[in-house]
């Protein structure tokens, strides 16, 4: 169901409300004048006729009585249609809210082929979309088969992420960089104790198959307890455009250097 339905089934309740507002309010009034009316009769103190028109607005008192809770009941039933109703539609906003911060979250990825601000990009959808508080970005070093820190952000206790180094396969972020799959601690850790070794969330950064990176949580923002499913939905996203952005972003960067340095050769050979 669509925004557009649930705002059309929001007017429909509306409109029933106030309905069964009209009428209830209309079932008061010829409450009140048949008790009025049956009161008078009583007083009267008539014979037979009367007692036959007693009987009458008794019967009639009654329907509307039955009326009148049987109305209450499809109220009961309409609130609680209401409820869940204005559940969902706070569930899709905020399901709206996540669609567009992955549309901005991916948009900025590969809205630069700078190397050092893709990097910063990275780092604000760490803090602002999932509300990380103390991360570390690691890089692959091919030469050495070593993830290095190439950004991060620290907060006690969680100090000197700038030097982690992580070896190929060893350890929890090793065994993550190994086999591509994210690590989170609350399905791998039993006690989720905190540590540099194993930390909240270890998100591989992927190229196909071809892990070039990770990014490592350590602790959330005070206002955050947990994960939300937006998160894993961002971490996913991360795993693989932050992985592109990042690759290609330093591609760009080594060959700009290459063609500088190779401009910069020329240059001198036609001065000489």
């Amino acid at each position: 169901m669509t925004t557009d339905d649930y705002n059309r089934k929001g007017e429909k309740f509306l409109e029933l409300f106030n309905k069964g507002k009209e009428f209830t309010e209309e079932l008061l009034r010829e409450n009140q004048r048949l008790r009025y009316r049956l009161a008078s009769v009583e007083a009267t103190g008539a014979p037979s006729a009367n007692q036959e028109e007693i009987q009458q607005l008794r019967a009639q008192m009654q329907v509307l009585a039955d009326e009148n809770r049987r109305l209450h009941e499809r109220f009961r039933e309409v609130e609680e249609e209401n409820k869940d109703f204005a559940t969902r539609y706070v569930e899709i906003e905020e399901q709206n809210n996540n669609l567009a911060n992955l549309y901005v979250a991916s948009y900025q990825l590969h809205s630069t082929l700078d190397f050092r601000e893709v990097i910063q990009i990275v780092q604000e959808i760490v803090i602002n979309l999932i509300g990380a508080e103390a991360f570390a970005i690691l890089l692959l070093d091919e030469k050495t088969n070593e993830l290095r820190t190439i950004a991060c952000e620290e907060e006690a206790p969680w100090t000197g992420l700038e030097n982690l180094t992580v070896r190929w396969g060893e350890g929890v972020l090793g065994k993550v960089a190994k086999s591509g799959e994210a690590y989170y601690v609350n399905q791998d850790i039993e006690g989720g104790e905190i540590t540099l070794e194993k930390p909240l969330a270890a998100v591989p950064l992927k190229i196909k198959e071809h892990v070039i990176g990770q990014i490592v949580i350590y602790s959330l923002l005070q206002q955050k307890d947990s994960f939300s499913a937006v998160d894993y939905e961002l971490f996913s996203l991360l795993a693989a455009h932050a992985a592109t952005a990042i690759f290609s972003s330093k591609l760009y960067s080594q060959s700009e250097r290459k063609l500088n340095t190779i401009q910069s050769f020329l240059d001198l050979l036609t001065t000489t």
